[in-house]
């Protein structure tokens, strides 16, 4: 069994969400924000989660406030908001950080198994990675979370699959879950 079905995560209503639960399906592990300019990606991932959840397909949203306190409300105005802006179907988990020493353990695993590989191309590749040159001289050789709505790809089996940094296209996400569903 892979360590994956090991881990849990704290839901938004405080319960323990074992992603155990996920044994056998294709899930999207991905930090969220409110307020980000790559906000929109709800968007594209409750269409996929509408798609192709009868598949197979779970998607884990985990909303973080790492990346310039873009995640500031409360859990309950986070689901709101989703809910209301994108009428997301996919359960929220608590507010979270996926980095630093109080990263979850969900989020070190998933870097643990795919680093930063690229940001993709054309001009929002090119702002992320000026960003970070200004903010993580190293971040082509370390594997943190580099901004929100990072998605971390794991197949039925349990094994990550993919990652793809925010400004890498909603297509190529889609185009890698429909090869596993």
């Amino acid at each position: 069994m892979s360590d994956f079905y090991n881990l849990s995560v704290t839901a938004a209503d405080g319960s323990e969400v074992s992603m155990k639960d996920f044994e056998g399906k294709v899930v999207i592990v991905v930090n969220t924000a409110t307020g980000c300019g790559f906000t929109p990606h709800y968007k594209d991932l409750e269409d996929m989660y509408e798609e192709f959840h009868e598949k197979g397909l779970e998607i884990v949203d985990v909303p973080c406030n790492q990346f310039a306190g873009q995640t500031p409300g409360t859990d309950e105005e986070i689901h709101e908001f989703c809910q209301l802006k994108y009428h997301t179907q996919f359960p929220q988990m608590k507010k979270a950080d996926v980095n630093g020493e109080g990263a979850i353990p969900l989020f070190k695993y998933l870097k643990s198994k795919k680093g930063f590989e690229t940001f993709g191309k054309g001009p929002k590749a090119l702002a992320m990675a000026a960003l970070m040159k200004k903010t993580d001289k190293d971040y082509k050789n370390n594997p943190e979370i580099k901004w929100n709505f990072t998605k971390f790809i794991v197949d039925r089996k349990g094994e990550v699959v993919a990652r793809f940094e925010p400004s890498q296209s909603m297509n190529d996400v889609r185009k890698a879950v429909e090869k596993l569903i």
